[in-house]
């Protein structure tokens, strides 16, 4: 059997190494939790996530999700489907395809003859930057998408060659003997073109910045001919901009209609958007070349046309790439077409649109990840060309050291959101956001003192902002300062009229005053804004169900469990309605699917403990109502401990359920 040729094997060496290298970088995300928006495309979907109709509504009804990238959605279908809400295998997958999106970046890189390939593309994989696309479990998007779109362009390469083989092995042909064209086609040309139109579609229903690909395309043929022809690069393009188009439009649309990237945030003038974009221009490379001060969340700047220092950075922006444009004849193409791919990819998020996150920040660093790879390669290639090859690799391999070091402290910052949100504020103390976010994730640990100071400077940073009205409401109420919490609610409606959560909120604290019918209006209010809040559905039911209408109660908590079907309250709610109404072994059903869900929740324990009872089952109903004891005590929740207590006193088979606390 004759030897492998060491030349076929180094390949694979070297991607292994990027591979396992990439894998040690990003160890400490394997085991993070969800963070911020996480829930939007994972817990919150769970409703969408049970069948093959939640499957369809995903791919069928644009406003089902927060954004309309379907093919993405999907994957975290799957991801339910094998493993619920473990969220190793989705931080798995996120690296996996970071990886596969370095490789591809290689293989492309390869394709156009662009020295230090590996490098670069090495580079990619291991820089810190790229990590909160890939450690954050909401940006399946980028990674998703980039992938796509890579294999989209290799399979375009294969159709339309922008380096013929003859040129490859040294030998001067013209790129129009491969053209597409009556002859001299690659073969299976039409194949690789289909094959191309599909993977660019699946990038842009992954997430949409996959629009920029038939441009690239087009760029490309020009940095490599000097020139575009329009029978031979443009035409066969025409398809992939229509489809691009369409799907930006859409995109645009609900963004602004449906996200809600509308608003005084958004309220720039012209020379404010040159400003935001001229700054963000320089600030990408700036993290590039040094990534110190890495955050989740930048500081938002204050754009002013009038103060003169802040338009160097788009004249400066402008000059550079006028400058590499005249200067293509001396010293190449390469450079200007390096820098127009960067910009080109990056104008959706350069200020001229409306983007969500434009509300906390002009600039993430997951805006940049497509953008990156034109300026890696701009530095690799220009390294080697300027320096010898041992040299470039010399001085490559302690900087991939470096980056690897960084990239694995800062995946540290995805370990769950409390950890995201209190690094964030040490980078970024004035972080509105983060205050408000932190806050309610110590209000539902029941730190209310340590919450309510983050809620009170976050309207100290940010006074008009709905959401920490409600937020705060929300603290004053667990606390029982219901007259105060509904003044809250009250002023995060001033400020937006349609917030569905502040109705609902609202809604409870009446029904905890004993107004039940002005808290049944508030619901109902929320569920017009609203159609899918299964917590409006919830609560409705609940205050119903107070005013003896066990009927529509019920009709109420089923809609919630359709909404969400892991909804344990809800599941609770239904049970006590249906063991109300006497039909106990349909109450067991719904008690022991409430405790599957939320096995530390007393309450269910307690309700199913007395309806087994009920039912003559003594052996069960004594061990969920000891379960429930322990709960109750170790929660803090007295009322229903003593009620426990002194039923299993005096137990008897057929024991009433004690009133809710």
């Amino acid at each position: 059997m004759p030897k492998a040729q060491p030349s076929r094997l180094w390949p694979w060496f070297l991607g292994f190494l990027l591979l396992v290298s990439t894998f040690l970088a990003y160890l400490p995300a394997w085991h993070g939790g969800f963070v911020w928006d996480d829930d939007s495309w994972t817990l919150r979907l769970s409703g969408l996530f049970q069948n093959a109709s939640g499957l369809r509504l995903i791919w069928f009804q644009p406003t089902e999700l927060q954004q309309y990238y379907p093919l993405t959605a999907t994957s975290f279908w799957l991801d339910y489907q094998l493993w619920k809400f473990w969220t190793l295998p989705y931080h798995v997958e996120n690296i996996l395809l970071h990886v596969l999106a370095a490789l591809l970046f290689w293989r492309l890189l390869v394709r156009l003859q662009l020295p230090g390939a590996w490098l670069a593309a090495a580079l990619f994989a291991l820089h810190p930057v790229m990590v909160e696309s890939a450690a954050w479990i909401t940006e399946r998007k980028n990674v998703l998408s980039l992938s796509l779109y890579l294999a989209s362009l290799l399979a375009y390469e294969r159709f339309a060659p922008w380096v013929t083989d003859d040129r490859r092995a040294g030998t001067k042909t013209d790129a129009r003997a491969t053209a597409p064209g009556p002859a001299g086609q690659p073969r299976h040309a039409a194949l690789f073109y289909g094959l191309a139109l599909l993977l660019f579609v699946g990038a842009l229903l992954a997430k949409a910045t996959a629009f920029s690909l038939p441009a690239v395309i087009l760029l490309v043929g020009w940095w490599k001919r000097g020139r575009i022809r329009w029978r031979a690069d443009v035409l066969p393009t025409l398809p992939f901009f229509a489809l691009a188009l369409g799907l930006c439009a859409l995109t645009a649309w609900l963004e602004k209609n449906h996200v809600g990237a509308e608003g005084p945030d958004f309220a720039l003038a012209f020379p404010q958007r040159c400003l935001i974009a001229g700054r963000a221009f320089w600030f990408y490379p700036g993290k590039l070349f040094w990534p110190a001060g890495l955050c989740f969340v930048y500081p938002r700047w204050q754009p002013n046309p009038a103060a003169w220092w802040q338009w160097l950075y788009p004249v400066t922006a402008v000059g550079i790439i006028v400058g590499l444009w005249l200067a293509r004849k001396r010293i190449g193409r390469g450079p200007v077409t390096a820098l127009l791919y960067f910009v080109g990819t990056l104008f959706p998020v350069l200020g001229f649109m409306n983007a969500y996150g434009m509300r906390f920040s002009f600039v993430w660093d997951h805006w940049v990840y497509l953008s990156s790879l034109g300026l890696l390669a701009l530095v690799v290639g220009t390294a080697q060309f300027l320096g010898a090859r041992a040299v470039v690799y010399g001085v490559a391999v302690p900087v991939l050291v470096v980056l690897g070091v960084l990239t694995w402290r800062q995946c540290g910052m995805y370990a769950d959101a409390e950890t995201l949100w209190r690094i964030t504020l040490a980078r970024n103390p004035d972080c509105w956001m983060a205050h408000d976010n932190l806050g309610t994730l110590l209000a539902d640990q029941g730190k209310l003192p340590e919450a309510m100071q983050h809620f009170e400077r976050a309207l100290q940073l940010n006074p008009d902002e709905a959401e920490t009205y409600n937020d705060l409401g929300f603290a004053l109420a667990r606390q029982g300062k219901l007259a105060e919490a509904i003044q809250h609610y009250e002023r995060a409606l001033q400020l937006k009229p349609d917030y569905a959560k502040a109705h609902c909120n609202w809604g409870v604290a009446l029904a905890r005053q004993g107004k039940l019918a002005e808290a049944i209006q508030h619901f109902e209010r929320a569920l017009q804004l609203k159609p899918d809040y299964a917590e409006a559905e919830n609560n409705l039911g609940s205050t119903l169900a107070q005013q003896k209408r066990l009927a529509e109660a019920i009709q109420h908590f089923e809609r919630a469990l359709q909404l969400k079907p892991d909804y344990a309250e809800a599941e609770n709610n239904l049970g006590i309605a249906l063991a109300t109404q006497g039909k106990l072994a349909e109450a067991i059903q719904h008690f022991e699917r409430a405790v599957q869900l939320k096995p530390d929740y007393a309450e269910a324990h307690c309700y199913l403990g007395f309806s087994l009872a009920s039912r003559g089952d003594s052996v069960r109903a004594i061990q969920h109502l000891q379960q429930a004891l322990a709960l109750a005590t170790a929660q803090g929740n007295t009322a229903l401990a003593e009620s426990i207590r002194t039923q299993l006193k005096s137990y008897q088979p057929a024991l009433r359920p004690p009133q809710t606390p």
